[in-house]
């Protein structure tokens, strides 16, 4: 395999929506997420109202890449091999003694060997189901600082924790992100949207848009893979690309229910039409040409793929910020090229230079967001998402560690950037250093090319 890594080389080219080719403007986001959720806890469930109050210090608790622990409401960070480099329960740390008191002497979380192998946000086998959670993404984000205030309501109230809370959770989140929540108007999150787009979603850059434009003239197949189903797609698709979006790509699919879509094999779920954003009830036995279609699965695609490309094995690479829905199962299953965006690689100051460039936030929210940390950066809490330290008890010696979300970007990703934004303007036939065993820390290349792009 090549050292390099061009788009030049490729046959198809594909994203994810949310947070790849649509940036959020993380701090409303991450509020309005938050007050979803939070909202349903307290009018449904008759949860404390103090959940509804945050400072904006509070915000630091946020750290992507947490697993939580349901069986005693612990959060955990963890190394590349599982060790625990951090940890809380609730929202207040546990010292090096007591992470040992916790996970032994050797700092081991029981469920790492479940989580590494599966990436799946909960225990492949079903006894796992209600003993962790895997907070990989910004939609999860404000549910650790949530999950981590619960559990401190918990104790405040005198209560045991158990992982009888999590299936509140999971109604508060089915209640404002089902399917229909976005036609029937139900919940916080969706109609805050609808009034007001530009609050939360970043229009793409005029560079971006030429560069999908340049790529389709280039005789690429253009995908749009998103979980999102096709109402919600629509509206932040015209908002951040424009009302002719659907002429970018040549396949658009939503509710595609990643990572299923690429794991759920030989039982994969048929491709459907739409009809005024509603699934047709019988599912299509192949995909027989381009258009727009829900659910669906990747041998299917592929199939497709391979008619349009008239190649046996036509290459893709994938865009998308997802470890667990994108970037692990598109690479082991589908055996795709994967790029991962990690706006962290911004957030923490890889890219000083460009994050001078991206979009202003709305003049609205400034004063009202002051002092509330990007989800993206560093937290003083957690630390950095790439690498820690892990310290013996009493603190005299520090190793340095590379933690399990940058050992799996290594793993599973060809490369990772910050944005699309910040390769938009390179020609298709730029060689990007590729991620491999033999090249060691890979992610300071990435570092060093974002800082000279």
């Amino acid at each position: 395999m090549s050292e390099y890594f061009s788009l030049s080389d490729c046959d198809v080219i594909g994203f994810d929506l949310d947070h790849t080719l649509c940036r959020y403007h993380l701090k409303e986001t991450s509020r309005l997420i938050y007050e979803s959720v939070a909202r349903y806890l307290v009018e449904h469930k008759g949860y404390d109202k103090d959940l509804l109050t945050l400072s904006p210090a509070t915000w630091d608790f946020c750290f992507k890449g947490l697993v939580v622990d349901l069986e005693d409401g612990n959060l955990v960070k963890l190394a590349e091999d599982g060790t625990v480099l951090r940890a809380t329960h609730g929202t207040h740390n546990l010292s090096t003694e007591e992470i040992m008191k916790h996970y032994g002497p050797k700092r081991e979380w029981k469920h790492f060997n479940s989580l590494n192998t599966s990436y799946t946000r909960s225990g492949m086998d079903v006894r796992e189901w209600t003993k962790y959670y895997f907070y990989d993404n910004y939609f999860d984000l404000p549910g650790v600082l949530l999950c981590a205030r619960v559990v401190d309501m918990l104790h405040k109230r005198g209560h045991e924790v158990t992982s009888d809370f999590w299936k509140d959770m999971l109604a508060a989140i089915d209640h404002n992100y089902n399917t229909s929540a976005f036609r029937e108007d139900a919940g916080t999150y969706f109609p805050s949207v609808k009034r007001n787009p530009g609050r939360y979603l970043q229009p793409c850059s005029e560079s971006v848009k030429t560069w999908l434009r340049s790529m389709k003239n280039a005789g690429k197949v253009l995908l749009l893979i998103t979980s999102s189903h096709s109402d919600y797609c629509r509206l932040v698709c015209e908002h951040v690309l424009g009302k002719d979006f659907e002429e970018m790509f040549d396949i658009i699919i939503t509710n595609a229910l990643k990572p299923g879509f690429f794991s759920l094999v030989p039982h994969q779920r048929p491709f459907r039409t739409l009809v005024n954003d509603v699934e047709d009830s019988e599912g299509l036995p192949c995909l027989e040409k381009p258009g727009w279609y829900s659910q669906g699965n990747w041998p299917h695609l592929h199939e497709l793929l391979k008619s349009m490309t008239g190649k046996p094995e036509p290459k893709v690479v994938y865009f998308g910020d997802s470890m667990r829905s994108d970037m692990f199962p598109a690479s082991s299953y589908a055996k795709w090229e994967t790029v991962m965006i990690v706006e962290e690689a911004e957030g923490e100051g890889a890219a000083a230079a460009r994050s001078a460039e991206a979009p202003a936030e709305p003049q609205e929210k400034k004063g009202k967001y002051e002092g509330m940390k990007t989800p993206s950066a560093t937290s003083e809490q957690w630390g950095s998402y790439f690498v820690d330290v892990q310290r013996s008890p009493g603190g005299e010696e520090e190793c340095p560690r590379l933690t399990w979300c940058c050992h799996s970007i290594h793993t599973y990703s060809t490369m990772a950037i910050p944005s699309v934004e910040a390769i938009a303007d390179l020609p298709l036939d730029y060689k990007f250093p590729r991620f491999s065993p033999d090249n060691g820390f890979a992610f300071t290349r990435l570092v060093h090319w974002t800082q000279s792009a």
